[in-house]
């Protein structure tokens, strides 16, 4: 019976030390991640998709100001072309187009930028008599 008790004891030991062992390795990962990335290092943005709303151009092809608009925030055309989604010409005058945080900050400056907001897709829960209903309107 000693020698199960004694079994038993090792195995609890070994499983508590792994136990402690793999808490340590968890908790201390992260701060050495955090350790070797420079501190002044810039972090990498994720870049979302934006709606930009421009002036109507005068005298331009609305492509070719949402572009050359776009261009002056990425640095080149080819950047702006990457980036560009879909062009808005009828019922608004603008772009949507893939940008980062601070690019849309730089964005905003720029002369007749009006409003950049982010693209958001919203859909309608329900029947379309519950929409209806819903509405006042019976």
């Amino acid at each position: 019976m000693k020698e199960s008790t004694r079994s038993s004891i090792s195995v609890l030991a070994v499983a508590s030390l792994l136990f402690v062992l793999f808490s340590t390795v968890s908790i201390l990962s992260p701060m050495a991640e955090a350790a070797t990335k420079p501190q002044g290092a810039p972090q990498e943005e994720a870049a979302t998709v934006n709606i930009v709303y421009v002036e109507k151009p005068e005298g331009e092809e609305p492509e070719a100001f949402h572009i050359r608009t776009l261009a002056a925030v990425l640095g080149s055309e080819e950047a702006a072309k990457d980036s560009l989604i879909y062009h808005y010409k009828h019922a608004a005058s603008g772009f949507s187009a893939k940008l980062t945080r601070s690019q849309v900050e730089e964005l905003s400056k720029q002369p007749g930028v009006l409003q950049v907001v982010p693209s958001r897709t919203v859909s309608l829960h329900g029947s379309r008599a519950s929409a209806v209903t819903n509405l006042g309107i019976v």
